[in-house]
C-alpha cells in the first residue's frame, strides 16, 4: 500500500480503485458465544482436572484425564474477551481475517486467535494539523491549517489495507488541506467568485468531501473538517493588506456615491413636485453638484450665505 505523498500531484483525489493492487476487505461480525457461561465451564473443568492431577496417585489414567482437562480448559479461557463500550477487536485465525467484535461486554471466541487480536478504539478523534505554506489559485502565497474529526468505520480496511491508518490520516489530510488551497482564491476579488476567506462552509463542505473520498480507502469516516488558520504569508501580508484597505475603501465610496445620487434625485423630484421653485438646467446643475459634495464628503460642509443671485 503506497501513501500518496507527492505534493505534485496531490490535485487529484483517490477513488475506489485506489487499490488496485489488491482487493479491499470488508468488516463483517465475528462469532462469538456469551463470556459468562463459557468461563465458569472452563474454571468448573479446569477444577475437575486440577482434582484428578491431586488425587490420581498410581493411577496413569487419571493422571492423563486430569492433564487433558486442565491443558483443555486453560486454552478454553484464553478465549474469554472482554470489549469495553467504543471499542472492536480485530480476530485473525491462522492469518486469515475471521471477523470483528464490536458489542461491548464479556464473550468467548476461538482461543487459537489470542495471538492476533488487533484493539481498534471507534470513539471520535481530533486531528489538528499543522500550518503549511501553499499557494492559492492566484498563484499568493497563504498560510493554511485546519482540524479534522474522524473515527474509523471499518476495522477490516484500517487494518489490512493501509500500514498505519492513523499516519494515513495524517498525510491524506495534509494532501487534501494542499489541495484546498491550490483550487481557490484567498479573498474574492471577482464577484460570484468561491474564495477561502468569504465563503467558509463551501470550503469546509469541499475540504469534507475530498478528504472523505481519500480516508474511504481506510475505513475512516470524517465527521468534520474547519479550516483554524489562514492569513496571507509573511512576505505579501503588508501588501495584502494595504489592498484590502483600498478596496474597502473603494467599496465604500461606491456606496456612498449610489446613495448620494438616490438623495439628489429625490430632492429634485420632491422639489418639482411641490412647485416652490422652478429650477432651469442651469440651476439644476449647480444643485446637483452641491448635494452631491455634501453628501460624498469626507467631513463635514461648512455653510455658506449665498446673498446674491446665481448668476452673479
Amino acid at each position: 500500500m503506497s501513501v500518496i505523498s507527492d505534493k505534485n500531484e496531490m490535485s487529484e483525489t483517490p477513488d475506489a480503485g485506489f487499490l488496485s493492487s489488491h482487493q479491499a476487505h470488508e468488516q463483517r461480525p465475528a462469532r462469538v458465544i456469551p463470556g459468562l457461561p463459557a468461563l465458569a465451564i472452563a474454571i468448573a473443568v479446569l477444577a475437575v482436572g486440577i482434582v484428578l492431577l491431586s488425587s490420581s496417585g498410581s493411577s496413569s489414567a487419571l493422571l492423563i484425564v486430569g492433564i487433558v482437562l486442565t491443558v483443555a480448559a486453560s486454552v478454553a479461557l484464553l478465549g474469554v474477551v472482554v470489549v469495553k463500550p467504543n471499542e472492536s477487536r480485530v480476530l485473525i485465525l491462522f492469518g486469515r481475517y475471521i471477523g470483528t467484535m464490536t458489542e461491548a461486554g464479556l464473550w468467548w471466541v476461538n482461543p487459537f486467535t489470542t495471538f492476533a487480536r488487533e484493539t481498534i478504539s471507534l470513539r471520535v478523534r481530533n486531528f489538528q494539523g499543522e500550518r503549511i505554506k501553499v499557494n492559492d489559485s492566484s498563484g499568493n502565497p497563504i498560510e493554511i491549517a485546519a482540524v479534522v474529526v474522524w473515527r474509523v468505520t471499518d476495522t477490516a480496511k484500517a487494518v489490512f489495507d493501509v500500514e498505519d491508518f492513523g499516519q494515513f490520516v495524517v498525510v491524506q489530510s495534509e494532501a487534501a488541506v494542499r489541495h484546498l488551497a491550490s483550487e481557490y482564491p484567498y479573498d474574492d476579488y471577482k464577484e460570484e467568485s468561491i474564495s477561502l476567506r468569504g465563503h467558509a462552509d463551501e470550503v469546509r463542505g469541499s475540504l469534507q468531501a475530498e478528504l472523505q473520498a481519500r480516508l474511504q480507502t481506510a475505513g475512516i469516516e470524517v465527521l468534520e473538517t474547519r479550516l483554524t488558520h489562514l492569513a496571507y504569508a509573511a512576505e505579501i501580508a503588508e501588501v495584502m493588506l494595504r489592498r484590502q484597505q483600498a478596496e474597502a475603501i473603494l467599496a465604500a465610496r461606491k456606496t456612498m456615491v449610489m446613495g448620494a445620487v438616490g438623495l439628489v434625485q429625490m430632492a429634485l423630484a420632491q422639489l418639482a413636485d411641490s412647485d416652490l421653485i422652478e429650477l432651469d438646467p442651469e440651476r439644476k446643475a449647480a444643485m446637483v453638484s452641491n448635494l452631491m459634495v455634501v453628501l460624498s464628503g469626507d467631513h463635514a460642509p461648512t455653510p455658506v450665505i449665498n446673498t446674491g443671485s446665481l448668476y452673479t
